[in-house]
């Protein structure tokens, strides 16, 4: 399977649209590239180092992938909020469009490589891989946010934040590949893991009000 051949397929209409429409929009076409991007080059890294070290793939999936996606995940928004010093509002609409954005891309390789015949497995997967991405890019995204306004914590806060991503992700994936009752707590996790986040985030809100 030739991802890169998807990769410009998906990429080229979303190319022409961020150059045609207003400034305002630009910017979601922007890091819906940027996601898909990152996931393009995590295949590579991952696919390199899981060849240099002679790694089966069931152990790259839980030792390989989770470090490398994470951390890619994680380039393009650093990037914005040091260079451009966003709001808060924008930067947390960046987190979003480049998770979500990297888990369709994994998706749709997924589905071009697997085939789409169990329609069960496949809605287990969207809302499983999908969501776990989203939540572990809101873990880094959202906690950079905060942990910006201390200056002394910028890089421990980066690197523990990173860390927790990655622990989730690891998680996520030895759960799937011990399939069974395993596996179909492994997709339910993601889910879960987000609707207690909402409950939690809109107590704390009605709480400050």
């Amino acid at each position: 399977m030739y991802i890169e051949n998807i990769f410009v397929c998906v990429a080229a209409p979303m190319l022409v649209a961020a150059i045609c429409c207003g400034r305002e929009q630009r910017s979601f076409y922007i890091f819906t590239l940027a996601g898909e991007g990152m996931c393009l080059l995590s295949a590579y890294i991952s696919t390199f180092f899981a060849g240099l070290y002679d790694t089966e793939t069931a152990l790259a999936a839980i030792e390989i992938t989770p470090v490398v996606e994470e951390v890619m995940k994680l380039l393009p928004l650093l990037f914005y909020i040091l260079v451009f010093e966003p709001e808060r509002k924008k930067a947390r609409n960046a987190t979003l469009i480049i998770a979500s954005t990297f888990a369709v891309f994994e998706n749709i390789c997924w589905l071009v490589e697997h085939g789409s015949g169990d329609l069960t497995y496949i809605l287990l997967r969207g809302f499983g891989t999908g969501v776990m991405h989203i939540v572990c890019g809101i873990v880094v995204g959202y906690g950079l946010l905060f942990i910006w306004d201390y200056p002394w914590l910028k890089a421990a806060g980066t690197f523990g934040l990173l860390c927790m991503a990655i622990t989730y992700h690891a998680i996520y994936n030895v759960l799937l590949y011990a399939g069974g009752t395993a596996q179909n707590i492994g997709f339910a996790l993601p889910l879960v893991t987000a609707f207690a986040g909402i409950i939690i985030v809109r107590r704390v809100r009605e709480t400050a009000r």
